[in-house]
């Protein structure tokens, strides 16, 4: 199966920090699937990740997606990837239908395309109504809706979630996980983060769990199970590898 993501010793560390924050990092993941990056605070997932956007450029290794190196193709790739970060990167004094223009129209959408667009995932993420209220006056869970939203309308290959989850009540949970695993059913990749692991059990097939700026395994939910005895669950699992200890 080709991959969709291919980190291969990826080392940062940041000016002034005591610790890099990746220390060869080695993942793969492969397309078609939603595969999870789990991790405690401070494991390095949203480096990985903000250098699999090109947003942050790592001191040495490699990293490829959908075949294209991250270092030389940062524009074609983020033709091609969706990112929803963890926090909500939406003009709060914008209304979802402006937001939402403004951003269609920076990835060169048509304008009738794009009105297209925006108008079907305002209704299928249940924003019709509230579509030209300002972003400031949403909830969390409409604000995280929206937010994801801003991450689909050029329909990329490749959808990135940093805790897209995190705050919302549970019917926007339920929607967000259902719409997920939709997009996922059409062909399409999904890279997940997450701190609800019970959330990522059912959302994804395969995960990597990191610690210390490190892949410290990475396989198929059920298969890594099967090599712990007494492991019932991903959040065991999770603990057995990362420890007990609290984190910053």
């Amino acid at each position: 199966m080709d991959n969709a993501i291919e980190i291969s010793a990826l080392t940062k560390k940041f000016p002034n920090a005591e610790f890099y924050s990746l220390q060869g990092m080695n993942l793969s993941f492969p397309k078609g699937q939603i595969s999870g990056l789990l991790g405690p605070n401070g494991a390095g997932k949203t480096t990985t990740i903000s250098i699999l956007c090109g947003l942050v450029k790592a001191d040495s290794g490699q990293a490829r997606v959908l075949g294209m190196d991250v270092a030389r193709d940062s524009t074609s790739i983020l033709g091609k990837t969706g990112i929803v970060t963890q926090q909500v990167a939406l003009y709060p004094l914008l209304t979802a239908r402006e937001n939402l223009n403004y951003i269609g129209n920076l990835y060169n959408i048509p304008k009738k395309i794009r009105k297209e667009k925006i108008d079907f995932f305002l209704e299928r993420f249940g924003l019709t109504a509230n579509a030209d209220k300002q972003v400031r006056h949403y909830s969390g869970g409409m604000k995280r809706r929206c937010n994801i939203i801003a991450s689909l309308l050029h329909e990329p290959e490749l959808l990135i979630l940093d805790e897209p989850t995190a705050g919302v009540d549970i019917h926007s949970r339920t929607m967000i996980l259902d719409f997920l695993q939709e997009y996922n059913a059409a062909g399409n990749t999904i890279l997940y983060t997450s701190h609800l692991l019970e959330e990522a059990e059912r959302l994804c097939k395969n995960v990597a769990i990191v610690d210390g700026g490190k892949c410290i395994v990475q396989d198929n939910i059920e298969a890594l199970k099967k090599q712990v005895p007494g492991i019932n669950n991903l959040e065991e699992l999770f603990l057995h590898y990362t420890g007990r200890s609290l984190r910053e």
